[in-house]
């Protein structure tokens, strides 16, 4: 569990930046048992279970008293998960990554606006600049060769403009009320709840999960523990520290250090976006410097 006697300005840097490190390598190790024929939904099915087994452990430390007056908030909070998780991946889905991931970086915008809004905290100049730069960076970061037409286009705005509401009010939820409850008794709350409305996911599966090959379990188990532990970190440094708009900018880096991996170590996973063309790594290099600005006026 986070301590809470590091400095919040300290935290909110260093744990997002922890947890976009994980998530990268999480992705690469989900998109490998993706490429072994997992699916997208059994994928988000098994990985729900694993991440809300991993954020049972915090019930296992020191926590406050549960009021049962107040279990709607976690629940709220999961439907929020829940929603937001389904709208990415039917973006995903139905339209091109280059133009749904992009939507989903508007979340760090998102953010900004409803923190004062839902929590009263003011949001300073510095990191509305950086909040823009980030998304304009997530923009860049994925480029595509040209001479490519975007998929179902008004879906992938809908849905990923959806996506990145529902997991703005995540994290502006689990700020505003993570104090009250507590990281050890609210995070497990909220990861049961979305694990029980995941079997609602078991009707979109295309055959069952014992049709998934041995090698694809590997590969689906690992990224999921590896997604469920960078949650954990994410998610309780909102708790604990609050600071949601700065903590979006630096866990925003992610797809700085995605690129990164690919390039660097994604024949490791058998990925082939290393090999992409000069002019998609200009720009790529473009968002890098962008996120990194992002991150710079955070931390200063």
């Amino acid at each position: 569990m986070l301590g809470t006697e590091v400095p919040a300005s300290t935290a909110t840097v260093l744990y997002p930046l922890i947890a976009a490190l994980l998530y990268a390598f999480g992705a690469l190790v989900l998109k490998r048992s993706s490429d072994l024929g997992v699916g997208l939904w059994r994928t988000t099915f098994v990985a729900n279970l694993i991440v809300a087994a991993l954020f049972s452990l915090l019930w296992l430390l020191p926590g406050l008293p549960v009021e049962r007056e107040l279990l709607w908030q976690p629940g709220v909070i999961a439907m929020c998960l829940f929603f937001g998780q389904l709208s990415q991946f039917l973006a995903l889905e139905k339209g091109d990554v280059s133009v749904a991931v992009p939507i989903f970086g508007l979340k760090v915008i998102i953010v900004a606006i409803l923190t004062p809004l839902l929590i009263g905290d003011a949001v300073g100049v510095k990191i509305w600049i950086a909040a823009l730069l980030s998304v304009v960076g997530i923009t860049f970061l994925n480029q595509k060769e040209n001479g490519l037409r975007p998929r179902n286009l008004v879906i992938t705005l809908i849905a990923g403009g959806s996506g990145a509401v529902f997991f703005a009010v995540f994290d502006v939820l689990v700020q505003k009320w993570g104090p009250s409850w507590g990281a050890t008794r609210l995070l497990p709350c909220i990861f049961w709840i979305n694990a029980l409305l995941s079997f609602g996911l078991i009707f979109r599966f295309t055959t069952p999960l014992s049709a998934i090959p041995k090698k694809g379990w590997k590969w689906l188990t690992g990224g999921s523990v590896l997604l469920g532990t960078q949650s954990i970190i994410f998610v309780s440094t909102l708790a604990v520290y609050g600071k949601a708009t700065s903590a979006n900018i630096v866990y925003a880096s992610r797809g700085l250090l995605s690129v990164l991996l690919v390039w660097m170590i994604g024949h490791w996973f058998m990925n082939q976006e290393q090999h992409l063309g000069a002019k998609v790594m200009r720009w790529r290099l473009l968002g890098a410097a962008l996120m990194l600005s992002a991150i710079v006026l955070v931390v200063t």
